[in-house]
């Protein structure tokens, strides 16, 4: 899918039939990005100018492309509708609609709009071989049969119409055809790295290791940069028995990319063959802080502790893959060699005696017809049930988490070798990125703000303009909700400013624009509860300010994400003023009047947040009702009822917001989450696209995750 796409984005440059278009310079400048593959800022600028020229079908198009690189393919799906609406003869557009609804599953409409595209631009190849790929994926091999000969009739010595064909026949299972289609499309391109790679990974199969070799071989030096040729190439040496070549491949994959999980996972376990120990361990050291569930990584480095006489270290981890696996019985034996080597003799027999009993109840069981595993549930064992080649019986798909294959090497699942790896957290495919789904947080009226490289709008409100005109205050007050992090010098700034309003107030205990300087210094230097007390002034002296109203609600939301945080000193407190002091004889005797439960601290812990969230949205509902066009007021308010579940009336807040601005990219992605919550899915991926669009990156990676 990813060279479909970069076949669409060459193509963009030549289309003849936009010459008559008055394209602006923000649209060239979009078009620039979406070239070097900055999908994210493109969008930005197609923004800008669907907001000016919205009649114009390109920028639709043009973003429509962005998407489907960022996967957002329902987002893509609707742009190419709103362009194909406003000029339904551009033939990419179908294409690139094709492209999103093929993504999506959705087959047969992939299908007609190839049709309809190729009613425009009459033998394209690429739509033919999407077309051809659609017919594969929806398992009507007749369809594909037919297109596939229409193809190569229109272009005869196109090599990916081989190829396509070969990932068909293999499909079907007639590796004779493939084999006889992937060496046509050598022929024709015998430059082409992909058409060699994927010959090998035939020739592998079919344990033809000699020329699955030569083919790697080959592809490599056509491509030396692509590690996934390495990592191929490593297997096919380790199963010739070179493992000098596989540990080479390794070395290259991790000098290329260092947190490759595939190389440093099985560079560990060819470095323990060899008996390369503590090297080894260092590898399944990577491979655990990048992947902390990985069992067999924790299993084979407690081996490899054992080995090395790190004896309290091996039984650490083996307690780890017992505690996940408790029916593995070489895990009980290892560990009691590791204890027995501590001098835990009773530990050890408990070890021996377990595995002993586990054992002999899987032979009952076995006996009386009973299906026994020796892997706890929920482990999968795909790749074992497969042809029954010898390959089998020493690697294992990557998802495959069958303890009992600890020991074999791994390979890519299908899936994973469609991937593309951008490590860039905005350029390229800021899609794969692996993000914590969390709410877009609060705003916040402060005067710094982080950096944003995506995000470049101001947030504004005439209120807040109109407060800054009158300075007031000694700086400008900011909209965000992306707090930047005070320099010492910046704090020491704070702190002698909150001297000098304090002698302020001294001299004129009526200002009521010094309580308010004051309560944001203490604000900033985290002072939640000077600054509280402060933003009460402000308002025992100006009930209207919406500013103390909106900042004190802030104010009070972190004081209660922080005693959440301390919920265990909290506990600690609440225990210590539970007590009875007695005094007998001169000496003071303190006696615990009540021990309270757990579920006694869990009520008098929801008793005050309840009532912290009653005084928060108070304070909301005044910011609102002294100006109503404060859009992150209704914002605001909606994460506080996220934080207590109340999804339905979240998204009724969020839904103002955006009725007030149909910008407002964080209402989107939170109303998105919240929609999701309630089990609205189309609408929440809707929303997520919407903020997508308008710059909130994270959410094209949480669209990922939802549409496999």
């Amino acid at each position: 899918m990813k060279k479909l796409i970069f076949c669409l984005v060459f193509q963009l440059c030549s289309l003849s039939i936009w010459a008559q278009i008055n394209t602006d310079r923000v649209l060239a400048i979009g078009r620039n990005a979406l070239y070097f593959e900055d999908y994210v800022l493109s969008i930005q600028y197609f923004n800008q100018v669907i907001r000016s020229k919205p009649w114009l079908a390109e920028p639709y198009f043009y973003r429509a492309v962005a998407k489907i690189s960022l996967d957002d393919f329902q987002g893509a799906e609707d742009d190419c509708t709103a362009c194909l609406e406003r000029n339904p003869f551009l033939a990419q557009a179908y294409y690139a609609r094709g492209i999103a609804r093929q993504s999506m599953d959705n087959f047969d409409g992939a299908i007609a709009d190839y049709e309809k595209g190729l009613e425009f631009k009459r033998d394209d190849r690429q739509m033919m071989v999407n077309e051809a790929v659609a017919y594969i994926q929806k398992k009507d091999y007749d369809g594909a049969e037919k297109m596939f000969e229409r193809l190569m009739t229109a272009h005869p010595r196109y090599p990916m119409a081989y190829l396509s064909r070969g990932a068909m026949y293999i499909e079907k299972g007639d590796t004779t055809k493939a084999l006889a289609d992937y060496d046509k499309a050598i022929e024709l391109d015998p430059y082409y790295p992909p058409a060699y790679g994927n010959r090998a990974i035939l020739y592998y199969q079919l344990q033809d290791f000699n020329k699955a070799l030569a083919d790697l071989n080959e592809a490599i030096h056509l491509d030396p940069r692509e590690s996934g040729y390495y990592i191929n190439r490593g297997l096919v040496c380790y199963q010739m028995n070179n493992l000098k070549g596989a540990m080479a491949d390794y070395d290259q994959v991790i000098n290329m990319d260092h947190d490759n999980l595939i190389a440093r996972f099985n560079r560990g376990l060819l470095r323990f063959q060899v008996g390369d120990n503590n090297r080894a361990i260092e590898d399944f050291d990577v491979v655990l802080q990048l992947e902390p569930d990985n069992y067999m990584a924790y299993y084979n480095r407690a081996l490899l502790r054992y080995e090395t006489g790190d004896y309290r270290g091996s039984v650490a981890d083996f307690n780890v893959v017992l505690a996940e696996y408790p029916d593995f019985l070489p895990g009980y034996y290892s560990r009691a060699e590791a204890k027995k080597k501590m001098n835990d003799l009773a530990g050890a027999d408990r070890d021996v005696w377990t595995a002993y009993k586990k054992e002999e109840q899987m032979k009952k069981d076995r006996a009386a017809g009973k299906t026994t595993a020796s892997t706890a549930s929920g482990t999968t064992t795909a790749s074992s049930s497969g042809s029954g080649n010898a390959t089998d019986n020493n690697t294992r798909e990557q998802s495959d988490k069958n303890i009992d294959k600890f020991n074999r090497l791994v390979v890519y699942d299908k899936e994973e070798e469609r991937r593309n790896k951008f490590n860039s957290d905005v350029r390229g495919r800021v899609q794969d990125r692996n993000v914590r789904v969390d709410l877009e947080p609060q705003f916040v009226l402060t005067f710094y703000e982080k950096p944003d490289p995506v995000k470049k709008q101001l947030y504004y409100s005439k209120l807040i303009d109109d407060f800054n005109q009158k300075m007031v205050l000694k700086m400008k007050l900011l909209i965000t909700n992306e707090e930047a992090a005070l320099t010492e010098d910046q704090i020491a700034a704070h702190f002698a400013s909150i001297d000098d309003y304090s002698a302020q107030i001294a001299k004129n205990p009526s200002d009521v624009n010094s309580y308010l300087g004051r309560a944001i210094d203490y604000m900033l230097v985290q002072d939640f509860a000077s600054a509280i007390k402060d933003y009460d002034k402000v308002i025992e002296l100006d009930p209207n300010s919406m500013i103390a109203f909106f900042n004190r609600a802030v104010v009070r939301y972190k004081q209660m994400q922080y005693q959440d945080s301390n919920e265990e000193a909290e506990i600690m407190d609440i225990r210590s003023d539970m007590t009875m002091n007695f005094n007998i004889g001169g000496k003071q005797i303190v006696h615990s009047a009540v021990t309270p439960s757990k579920d006694d601290l869990n009520a008098i812990k929801e008793e005050r947040r309840a009532y912290q969230h009653e005084q928060i949205t108070r304070d909301y509902d005044m910011a609102i009702k002294i100006y109503p066009d404060f859009v992150y007021a209704y914002f605001n308010r909606a994460n506080l009822r996220c934080a207590l579940r109340d999804y339905r009336a979240a998204i009724e807040d969020y839904s103002e917001a955006i009725r007030r601005d149909p910008e407002f990219a964080e209402a989107y992605f939170n109303r998105g989450l919240a929609r999701l919550s309630q089990g609205s899915t189309s609408q929440g991926i809707a929303d997520l696209s919407k903020a997508g669009e308008l710059g909130i990156i994270n959410a094209y990676s949480i669209i990922k995750r939802m549409m496999e």
